[in-house]
């Protein structure tokens, strides 16, 4: 009579088996949901990188644009602004080295561009109607050297 029961073991392992196999199949289930969503948002993100390169380079290229017309207008201090914008956005975007928009070919060839800055911004601060000129000719190179 001293007998002691013992719990089944077939029962305990009929458990534990069923909670394995719930547990599998709700982590295929996720991963189902998962992957696809995190394709399409890496996609989503090289696509947003592209974007905004191609925004940089965009906006550098404005800020020439807007010096020429400024100047040819007439309207130097809102030129020498935007020329000067442009100057500082290009020389962040070159020292950027490998991860820059631009080559390392492009990158060397916009070197001597740089070259022109502090006489363009002075002939823009001076009024000087020589600015118009060689700020086109710089709009010229710098559309040479750059992505399209």
């Amino acid at each position: 009579m001293d007998e002691e029961v013992q719990p089944e073991p077939v029962k305990q392992n009929s458990f534990l088996r069923r909670v394995g196999i719930y547990g599998a199949v709700l982590i295929v289930v996720f991963l189902l949901g998962f992957v696809p969503m995190w394709l399409k948002a890496r996609a989503a993100g090289s696509s947003l990188a592209t974007a905004e390169h191609q925004l940089n380079l965009a906006q550098i290229q404005n800020a020439l644009g807007s010096a020429v017309i400024e100047s040819r207008r007439g309207d130097y201090e809102p030129a020498r602004q935007a020329a000067s914008q442009f100057f500082t956005s290009l020389g962040t975007e070159v020292d950027k080295g490998e991860a820059s928009n631009f080559t390392a070919a492009q990158r060397d060839g916009m070197k001597p561009l740089f070259a022109r800055r502090d006489e363009i911004i002075t002939l823009l601060a001076r009024s000087d109607p020589a600015a118009a000129d060689k700020l086109s000719d710089l709009y010229v190179a710098f559309r040479k050297l750059s992505p399209r």
